[in-house]
């Protein structure tokens, strides 16, 4: 695979993209400050997006000149449309391992690096049903704080759900 970087205005977004990701544009633009490009956006022959609209809109936002794409020219037009769904909905099946994300979210907390997460929303990117049992104790012990406000009633009943039996600390 063959990286380079071209101006930002000879890449054209695909005018059919399916994903509205008007919304992760932020924290994509927070990523690429942080990180760098490590992703490039990958374009068809014709220099249209087949993966990568989120990091291109960021890159735009952050008023980027030039930006690393690769052109994935050996796939039939059929590829590239399927590519470009695959890419994103598979992502859609992996679920967070919750004792490794607290484990991972706890050791950076003291280190300011930008993650995606924020405290106000852990608990919610955390509620996994698929694995609510205990942490296992540590020497530190394990302290959450929480603070929920909805209006939602089916919201409030799936997280109390997880919150019956806890036992309040004064």
């Amino acid at each position: 695979m063959e990286v380079k970087n071209v101006s930002i205005d000879s890449i054209k977004p695909y005018k059919n993209n399916p994903r509205d990701n008007e919304s992760a544009v932020g924290g994509v633009a927070q990523s690429l400050q942080e990180f760098d490009w490590q992703q490039p956006i990958v374009v068809d022959k014709n220099y249209v997006i087949i993966v990568g609209h989120t990091r291109y809109k960021a890159a735009k936002q952050l008023g980027m000149k030039v930006v690393p794409v690769t052109v994935a020219d050996k796939l039939t037009p059929e590829q590239v449309k399927a590519y470009r769904l695959a890419d994103n909905k598979t992502g859609e099946s992996a679920v967070w391992n919750n004792k490794s994300l607290l484990k991972e979210l706890d050791f950076l907390d003291d280190k300011k690096l930008f993650t995606g997460f924020d405290t106000s929303e852990i608990f919610s990117d955390v509620l996994d049903e698929k694995d609510n049992s205990p942490i296992a104790d540590n020497d530190k012990g394990v302290t959450y704080s929480i603070s929920l406000k909805t209006q939602n009633k089916e919201t409030y009943e799936k997280v109390k759900h997880f919150i019956d039996g806890v036992t309040l600390i004064e």
